[in-house]
């Protein structure tokens, strides 16, 4: 299965054995919007609700942290999804975020692992098959999970900056990256850490909500200023829509990247850390 599925892909193998489907929306507070009512009203049919929202490490410093191994095996386990299953993401957010749960799934050892391209809006758009309510669940043990890898640390993003070391690149808008003022997303002040560089993580898809072609990805990087024979990391501001960047590297075939976890909310609530307003 490749990592990017088309919504002709899916409905050809919808019900097919080994095969999970998860809706995994997740959306900012501003958008007001409720992912497990909107599933149960009307999702892809066989689908389970991951509730991704929810799939954080309360105990970890770093706000919306990723889940750490246990509590991602649990939440399979709750889903009744085997080690062995084929997993398919997909979203109805505006934040693309699929590619946060491709992301955790991955980072874990689970790569057997795909996103819908175009999400459930394109799928709803042709008038596809739909279901509503809540499935029966089927819960099975948990299997043990990798500890979370290819993901950078305040203290990795610091020593970062005193090294000729990783590209840090940030999928915020430049408003929020480049501006200075209140972040309109989660309060605290506009901003970048030093040396970051900017692509909106819109800018990797085309009209329709699809993913951009390798090539089209490659050249929107390089423009952006970055060096793809170089490693990179991304960043945004919690974390949600740098992994929409870092999923799109991985359809270039680049995989020396990392996701900074803290990202601008973690980066600019700590009064120590070096911070750039305004113009590059």
């Amino acid at each position: 299965m490749n990592s990017l599925v088309s919504t002709n892909w899916l409905a050809d193998h919808l019900g097919a054995d080994g095969m999970v489907l998860l809706d995994s929306s997740r959306h900012l507070p501003a958008a007001g919007r409720d992912p497990l009512a909107e599933y149960e009203a009307q999702h892809i049919p066989g689908a389970y609700f991951l509730g991704l929202s929810s799939l954080t490490d309360p105990d970890s410093p770093v706000p919306a942290a990723l889940p750490n191994a246990s509590q991602l095996a649990q939440r399979l386990a709750e889903l009744g999804i085997n080690p062995g299953a084929r997993i398919v993401l997909y979203d109805d957010s505006a934040v693309k975020s699929a590619a946060r749960a491709w992301f955790t799934l991955m980072a874990h050892g689970r790569t057997n692992v795909a996103i819908l391209d175009g999400g459930f809006a394109k799928w709803r758009a042709e008038s596809r098959a739909l279901e509503s309510g809540l499935p029966a669940l089927s819960p099975t043990v948990p299997t043990k999970l990798q500890s979370a890898i290819r993901v950078a640390t305040k203290a990795n993003m610091l020593a970062n900056m005193h090294s000729t070391g990783d590209q840090v690149l940030d999928a915020r808008g430049a408003d929020r990256v480049y501006g200075v003022g209140i972040d309109p997303v989660h309060g605290g002040q506009n901003g970048r850490i030093p040396g970051a560089l900017n692509l909106p993580f819109g800018s990797v898809f085309a009209q329709d909500g699809t993913f951009k072609s390798p090539k089209e990805l490659r050249a929107a990087f390089m423009a952006a200023g970055i060096d793809m024979d170089k490693p990179i990391v991304t960043t945004c501001g919690s974390g949600l829509t740098a992994s929409v960047l870092l999923f799109a590297l991985h359809l270039t075939g680049k995989h020396d990247v990392q996701l900074y976890d803290g990202s601008w909310l973690e980066w600019s609530a700590d009064p120590d850390t070096p911070k750039a307003q305004g113009p590059a």
